[in-house]
């Protein structure tokens, strides 16, 4: 079963959207919402595949395959304030040195994308929007802090998204 989405010439969508994080696990649940939010907003749209990807980890690199742009959309830890809202680009996201899964069923959008990047599977054009968790335990509801966040995180993903879609629209026109 072929789930990679294709437009109708039967291409593999340039843009990738994954939402990664464990829904079971409070605010770790902010990408996949994010990204029903998106896929609502541009399932009409063949050059962006929206894809919750949970807690697949490794898993998700056959989807990186022949994809000029990848966002992720995740919770992200940076000992910022809870609901704070941040963009990542390919190279912050390289350099840093994410923390490491602990289990097998641990999310981990750095280990992912180093593993991407050691195989040369990583599109050129990376990036991340994250949101500072408040709390990460098991409940299936989001804080406060990262709900009210929602809207800024949505509007920056779309910020993005339209980037990549104007600059892949170049290149297909060049």
């Amino acid at each position: 079963m072929d789930r990679v989405k294709h437009s109708p010439d039967g291409a593999t969508a340039p843009v990738l959207v994954l939402g990664v994080g464990n829904v079971l696990l409070g605010d770790d649940g902010v990408g996949p919402r994010l990204v029903r939010e998106l896929q609502a907003l541009y399932s009409g749209v063949p050059a962006v595949e929206c894809l919750d990807g949970g807690t697949q980890g490794l898993a998700l690199l056959a989807y990186f395959d022949r994809r000029q742009s990848l966002i992720i959309v995740d919770a992200v830890s940076g000992g910022g304030c809870p609901g704070e809202v941040s963009v990542f680009d390919r190279a912050a996201l390289l350099a840093s040195n994410g923390t490491r899964a602990t289990t097998a069923h641990e999310g981990n959008a750095s280990e992912l994308l180093a593993c991407a990047h050691l195989l040369d599977e990583l599109p050129e054009r990376v990036f991340l929007v994250g949101v500072q968790p408040e709390r990460i335990q098991t409940e299936l509801a989001l804080s406060e802090s990262v709900a009210k966040a929602l809207p800024e995180a949505f509007t920056r993903a779309c910020q993005v998204i339209e980037q990549e879609l104007a600059l892949v629209t170049n290149l297909t026109a060049a």
